[in-house]
């Protein structure tokens, strides 16, 4: 993975993901490349959830973010081995609900103050873009 070093950039856990073009990509590499994104997705909010003080909100917050981020990409994992187009799209469903959990749970840790929103903004980018290309994947497959 590359790395990038920003203006938002400015924390160990917060690699920046350079924009990738999946127009050239075979449909193996694409689902590697999500994988791949996902997995580091998970790593970066488990290293921000080590950050956050011992107190009973912040530690819940943290516990449902690696919870659901965690389980984003384990679920992504299972949507490369669907067995049909069904099996596809509803592994695939919930690894868009799950996302979405995740950013919300981001959020949250900026709304109650745990962490500022500028030490977060390159990983809730990462999140929607992410979010963006499997919600789009997802309508593909059901069209």
């Amino acid at each position: 993975m590359k790395e990038r070093m920003d203006d938002d950039c400015v924390d160990e856990w917060q690699i920046c993901e350079p924009l990738t073009n999946y127009e050239t990509f075979t449909k193996g590499q694409f689902l590697e490349d999500i994988e791949r994104r996902l997995r580091q997705f998970m790593l970066r909010c488990v290293k921000v959830c080590r950050t956050l003080p011992s107190d009973y909100d912040a530690a819940h917050f943290g516990h449902q973010l690696i919870r659901s981020s965690s389980s984003t990409a384990a679920n992504f994992r299972a949507v490369r081995r669907g067995r049909s187009k069904k099996e596809y799209f509803a592994k695939l469903s919930i690894v868009v609900e799950e996302l979405d959990e995740s950013l919300f749970w981001l959020e949250t840790l900026t709304l109650t103050g745990f962490i500022p929103e500028h030490r977060l903004a390159s990983l809730v980018n990462e999140g929607y873009q992410l979010l963006k290309i499997l919600s789009k994947s997802r309508k593909t497959v059901s069209d």
